[in-house]
């Protein structure tokens, strides 16, 4: 039932059309003309406003043909760089670009799935229940489209979002994450004539990083210090360093303790050497950039997946990952997406690659998903 041919013409034609993160709206134009012609009701929320993009979440119904719990199907729209001017190289069985950009399968591929989904569902007339297709915007750029999307336009309670690599893993638990960002005011000097009456900024910071565990802190927690910026020329003792990083547990309680175990070292290291002026000085900024997702593996979602996959032939198993989806803005909101892999490797790299088998397993697995939710023996 699914036309290799056509989900492999479709997917070179997304990846070649340009969306870097906040220049999304020409890949939106392009579904919204193919969901429309299958007669889905298609509507943006105003995400482009919050995101300062040319182009907002956008969201198609398709009303189902038994009764059922409405499911949604999601992946997003924008690519990593270098990302324009993508060509596409197809050669047995496997798409690459020329080495020049990244490829954007990831998330073309799932726009692509999707899409092949719908065609496969109304070609050979299948029941299915209803659907919500949602494709975000800025998901590349810290999950902007999710967290500014509009959950009134959404009924689903549950549903996939194809955004992960393994085809053979449903991922049921991610990680939340802690943005840092720590200011060290120092007091200039000229380094070579009065370097004493000065208080060098880099050093404070050096010291305090010296002192941190970066890295894997324990088998749920990470954290990395991953941009430093500082000072003006060789010749000034340099004032100022601001240094920008994050936290990541899947425990709470350890993403406070890693992240204030950063912040308190910064204050620490600076009061030893504090003067009467107050310097060197620190300010820290700390900002939850994403929830953690946790998903019971007695969950509907998984059960229905799971179910899906063992009826084509595949051992479909739950994964633990270390990085931040849309799905895990969703889960906040109460709406649960197991994370579905189509089998994209090398991402945001200029190695990137996905091999079409992966695609059109994927494509089975969603269809068989819908068929079963669809008959309702889920359980």
């Amino acid at each position: 039932m699914i036309n290799s041919q056509r989900l492999a013409q479709r997917f070179k034609t997304f990846v070649e059309i340009d969306s870097l993160s906040r220049h999304e709206l020409d890949v939106a134009l392009k579904i919204e003309k193919i969901l429309t012609d299958m007669g889905a009701d298609i509507c943006y929320d105003t995400a482009k406003d919050q995101v300062s993009g040319n182009c907002s979440n956008l969201v198609a119904r398709f009303k189902g043909s038994v009764k059922a719990e409405p499911l949604f199907l999601a992946g997003h729209m924008d690519t990593v760089g270098p990302g324009n001017s993508i060509k596409v190289q197809f050669k047995n069985g496997v798409f690459t670009s020329d080495g020049t950009t990244i490829l954007g399968a990831d998330d073309k591929s799932a726009i692509a799935i999707i899409l092949e989904v719908m065609d496969v569902i109304f070609e050979n007339k299948l029941d299915h229940p209803p659907i919500e297709i949602i494709f975000t915007v800025c998901e590349e750029i810290g999950l902007l489209g999710a967290k500014h999307f509009d959950y009134s336009l959404m009924n689903s309670k549950f549903g996939y979002i194809l955004d992960s690599t393994d085809t053979k893993g449903v991922v049921t638990k991610a990680p939340a994450a802690n943005k840092i960002h720590i200011k060290v005011y120092g007091k200039a000097a000229h380094a070579g004539v009065e370097p004493e009456n000065g208080i060098n900024a880099i050093a404070v910071a050096s010291k305090a990083v010296s002192k941190l565990q970066l890295g894997r802190i324990d088998d749920e927690t990470t954290c990395n210090l991953g941009k430093i910026k500082g000072g003006i020329a060789t010749n000034i003792v340099p004032e100022f360093v601001e240094i920008h990083g994050e936290a990541r547990s899947h425990d709470i309680k350890k993403l406070k303790t890693v992240t204030d175990s950063i912040t308190d070292t910064f204050y620490s290291v600076a009061k030893e050497i504090q003067d009467e002026s107050g310097l060197p000085r620190i300010e820290t900024i700390v900002e939850n950039d994403f929830p953690n997702t946790n998903i019971p593996d007695d969950h509907k979602a998984v059960l229905l997946a799971k179910k899906a996959a063992d009826n084509i032939g595949i051992t479909l198993e739950s994964k633990t990952i270390g990085g931040g989806a849309d799905a895990n803005i969703f889960f906040s909101k109460d709406i649960v997406a197991g994370v579905l892999g189509t089998g994209m490797t090398n991402v945001h790299t200029l190695n990137e690659s996905i091999d079409i088998k992966d695609m059109e397993n994927t494509t089975r697995l969603v269809l068989e998903i819908l068929k079963i939710h669809a008959a309702g023996t889920a359980a």
